[in-house]
């Protein structure tokens, strides 16, 4: 299985690339990005990319993939509707729309998150936004689309998030964290978890397209 990765030095990301190349069933790993992922490992490829509203430019280096993750994703905290939905909607369907036309039997998977609004209605804008984006991620001509839901994620094996004091609320709170993956699998989940989830389901499939915490964690 070929992958494109989206939002690689994100701690989601980077919990994701991690599981893909330590798995035999991924043969390669290209990485979308700003900036380089920093890794070194035969099967990674960065590529430097500032547009992520056009992506002629690379095009041909984005086909011939049998699978997307993207892990892209911002704190709505802070942000008007119209930015938090550039960020979120604009960029994901103009990279998803892309992917579709280049790799119709491709599989994509989007990191989504608990408690998203798939009727568009509600009164958390965050969660309307993340709802349209679901339904028409649903709506590309690919082989398939999964919305990844998870609630909490706990950063393992030395992946750290950016944002400095949510770093330190993840070292702090990290004893209660590990307990609350084992005991409430609803809302707990970890980043290698995130990443094997995805592995198993663009390779095999899953019976819904929506999968929250327990989902993820079960599969």
């Amino acid at each position: 299985m070929k992958v494109i990765l989206f939002g690689a030095t994100g701690m989601v990301g980077q919990g994701v690339l991690r599981e893909c190349l330590r798995d035999a069933d991924v043969e390669s790993v290209l990485a979308v990005g700003r900036s380089p992922t920093g890794v070194r490992n035969a099967k990674l490829r960065d590529i430097l990319h500032d547009n992520f509203l056009d992506y002629s430019a690379i095009e041909p280096q984005l086909a011939g993939y049998d699978a997307c993750f993207f892990c892209l994703g911002v704190s709505s905290v802070g942000m008007s509707e119209e930015r938090y939905r550039h960020l979120t909607y604009d960029i994901t369907l103009a990279a998803a729309t892309t992917l579709s036309r280049l790799n119709p039997a491709m599989v994509f998977i989007y990191v989504t998150g608990r408690g998203t609004d798939s009727t568009e209605q509600g009164r958390l804008m965050w969660a309307r936004v993340k709802g349209k984006t679901e339904n028409d991620l649903l709506k590309l001509p690919l082989k398939a689309a999964y919305m990844f839901r998870p609630a909490g994620i706990q950063p393992l094996h030395g992946i750290r998030s950016k944002t400095a004091w949510v770093q330190a609320i993840y070292v702090v709170a990290a004893p209660l964290l590990t307990l609350l993956n084992r005991v409430a699998p609803t809302y707990m989940t970890t980043t290698e978890q995130v990443g094997r989830a995805m592995i198993k389901v663009a390779r095999d499939g899953y019976p819904k397209p929506v999968l929250e915490s327990e989902d993820i964690n079960a599969i």
